[in-house]
């Protein structure tokens, strides 16, 4: 993978990180759920973690081919 690549994909995998996080919030909202409990499900949802990892690991490929 090439740094473009490795942008665009970090990219489109943050943005739809953000509106996955977003559509919880916005339906939290309506269910008029308490601020600490829609952070929980934020915080301990399978796909945001898998996400969040993968960014992490996005952003330590990009370094490691910056360095080359």
């Amino acid at each position: 993978m090439d740094q473009k690549d490795l942008k665009l994909s970090k990219k489109l995998i943050s943005s739809y990180k953000k509106r996955l996080e977003k559509e919880i919030l916005d339906r939290s909202m309506k269910l008029r759920m308490p601020q600490n409990k829609f952070e929980e499900i934020i915080n301990n949802n399978n796909e945001l973690i898998n996400l969040k990892k993968t960014l992490e690991d996005l952003e330590t490929e990009s370094e490691s081919h910056s360095k080359v």
